[in-house]
């Protein structure tokens, strides 16, 4: 606009324009109208989102492309400053391995090899997983979970709303077995920010939250270094350092320890 008003003829153009934009005063005895409210965008339909997603994570040939995964990190427990690092043994079709190791605790492990779900911790030692448990397991165990969203959610129903003030799709999901899940994609990035899933345990039922940030390029993919966990009473927080896509793990490794 400076520019412009060095050069009379345009400066005159243009305060022509903008006297002719102004909102002219009104009437005496008449309030001016107030300003249309914006209409919003339609919604997208839930296979819209869901294609977005998985092109925002590379691509479905990229997915297929890997049949393991090990991530290596930090964990941080925000209510009491605890530390520790974190393991995460992931490999197709569905078997998974979590071990954290926080010093004054010890070691935590939860993990399924595809059919038998387990957890050993220093005080309560190795036990299987409740049906409640395994059934919320086994989704997350899915390796290739991303790119099957409809076969593991059968019902879907999408909605509006934000995630740390950004814009985002809600799809309100339905799996086979286990509890409800609500599952956050950015609007603008198309990428998975956020997973709300009711869980169960001795208490009673109850929902966790689940944030996703720092994604970052891994062979190809799009995944999530920072995940930070938000359950009754406490959070947990794992910075991953490390991924490798398709390293070599033993099937034995997901076995539930004998002793």
């Amino acid at each position: 606009m400076k520019k412009t008003l060095l050069i009379l003829g345009l400066s005159l153009a243009t305060a022509i324009t903008v006297v002719a934009q102004s909102p002219q005063p009104a009437a005496k005895g008449k309030p001016a109208s107030p300003a249309p409210t914006p209409t919003p965008a339609p919604l997208p339909t839930v296979d819209q989102v869901l294609e977005k997603y998985v092109q925002a994570i590379g691509g479905q040939a990229a997915v297929s492309k890997v049949s393991s995964r090990l991530a290596r990190g930090a964990v941080e427990l925000p209510a009491t400053g605890a530390t520790g690092a974190v393991e995460v043994y992931t490999k197709a079709p569905n078997k998974t391995l979590t071990i954290i190791n926080l010093p004054g605790v010890g070691v935590v492990q939860n993990g399924f090899n595809g059919t038998v779900g387990w957890e050993q911790n220093p005080r309560a030692g190795v036990h299987e997983l409740s049906a409640a448990d395994l059934a919320a397991l086994k989704l997350d165990a899915e390796f290739y979970g991303s790119i099957k969203l409809r076969e593991l959610y059968p019902g879907m129903a999408l909605k509006r709303a934000k995630v740390n003030d950004r814009e985002a799709y809600l799809i309100e999901a339905t799996p086979i077995t286990g509890g409800a899940r609500k599952l956050y994609f950015d609007a603008q990035t198309g990428l998975l920010v956020r997973v709300d899933a009711e869980r169960e345990n001795a208490q009673g039922k109850f929902v966790s939250e689940t944030y996703l940030d720092d994604y970052r390029d891994v062979d190809g993919l799009r995944l999530p270094f920072t995940i930070r966990q938000v359950l009754p009473g406490f959070s947990i927080v794992f910075k991953f350092t490390e991924i490798k896509n398709n390293t070599p793990i033993d099937d034995a490794k997901f076995n539930k320890p004998t002793t």
